[in-house]
């Protein structure tokens, strides 16, 4: 369930080792030895590989050298016992297979650029006993912050983020008392839209289907009740599994959905996969898109703009998600960023495409 190379491994990785005659065994490079090949003091040297502005021109080029003929690796067991953290920044997500989370990642690393901090990656598989279990072993390794989604951490977690004394980030949603920062959208706001929309094109009988069904997508299931409640319609169908989300997956819901309520004329899915599942369903069965069926995800995954029809979305900007999020975490470690308690709410947007152009009739 889990890939991560984790913060541990850096304060066992060896580092390039100088043998001098006689020697029987090899010594480290330090970073004293690099101050006097340069010419510098080692504090010198220290600021120039922490922050290079500080270093004069001349200065960084004669310890760039000498760091590039000694073939020294910076220790960072000692680089976090100085400064109280180690230069990662910790990422826990649900998967790294979900789409979703890929956009998240690529901003997070795009917001590192320059910055001599690195991602640190785990993931839960949807559990939130092994989110505890990474947590504790993340608040062990002294990261520089902790990026991680939703707001359902166990009480123990929650407990060991509020005390751990480097900034955190909750992704992908906003809501009441984050433990530090959050950052996300309403889930429930956005299905709660989709399913509004669907009732404004002249689809009747909306249904909703969902997989994984995660904090946030039960807050998108609650959201396209609301919307079914407020038009008169107090008991839409509804399929849910808890299995993991894919394709495939959708087909065979919608199969069953138009099985048991064969009246179903549009379908708000709670996610991308299972949009493009009832799509291809509903191909195979020689069902109209959008005349007689209307199909809307949640996501705007790329694909949705390439399927044909084109298929509507919630859009959520994922990738602008992991570069605020990272962005809280340098201007924390600079003194600054938002105050603790602190909820961004990046907003969504509805994005209508060919496959909720109207009901035919």
């Amino acid at each position: 369930m889990i890939a991560l190379s984790y913060v541990k491994s850096l304060f066992t990785r060896p580092g390039p080792m100088l043998r001098k005659p006689g020697m029987q065994k090899s010594s480290r490079i330090t970073l004293s030895d690099v101050a006097k090949a340069a010419g510098v003091s080692p504090i010198t040297v220290s600021r120039a590989l922490r922050n290079p502005a500080m270093v004069s021109a001349d200065a960084r080029a004669r310890i760039d050298r000498a760091i590039a003929r000694l073939g020294y690796v910076p220790n960072p067991a000692a680089r976090a016992l100085a400064s109280g953290r180690t230069d990662v920044v910790g990422v826990i997500i649900p998967s790294v297979s979900n789409n979703v989370f890929t956009d998240v990642i690529r901003g997070i690393q795009d917001g590192l650029q320059g910055s001599g901090l690195s991602v640190q990656l785990a993931m839960t598989g949807y559990s939130p006993l092994e989110e505890e279990r990474l947590v504790r072993v993340f608040l062990t390794q002294q990261p520089a912050g902790l990026i991680l989604t939703g707001h359902e951490q166990s009480p123990a977690a929650q407990a060991l983020l509020r005390g751990a004394g480097f900034p955190v980030v909750q992704l992908m949603e906003v809501g009441p008392e984050p433990l530090d920062v959050a950052i996300g959208l309403s889930h429930f706001d956005g299905a709660r839209d989709a399913a509004r929309h669907l009732l404004d094109r002249g689809y009747r009988v909306p249904a909703f289907l969902g997989a994984q069904m995660d904090p946030r997508s039960q807050r998108r299931l609650a959201g396209f009740r609301d919307a079914m409640a407020g038009s008169g319609r107090d008991a839409p169908p509804v399929v849910t599994t808890p299995e993991p989300s894919s394709v495939s997956l959708g087909c065979r819901m919608f199969a069953d959905l138009i099985a048991r309520h064969p009246s179903v004329d549009a379908v708000l899915c709670n996610n991308d996969d299972l949009a493009l599942g009832v799509l291809f369903e509903a191909r195979r069965r020689n069902i109209d898109v959008p005349g007689r069926l209307g199909i809307c995800g949640f996501n705007d995954l790329e694909v949705m703009q390439a399927a044909a029809p084109s298929l509507t979305s919630v859009h959520t900007d994922r990738y602008r998600m992991g570069q605020l999020a990272v962005r809280q975490v340098l201007d924390r470690l600079k003194g600054g960023g938002h105050p603790r308690g602190t909820s961004i709410d990046i907003g969504f947007e509805l994005r209508a495409r060919e496959s909720t152009a109207g009901r035919a009739g």
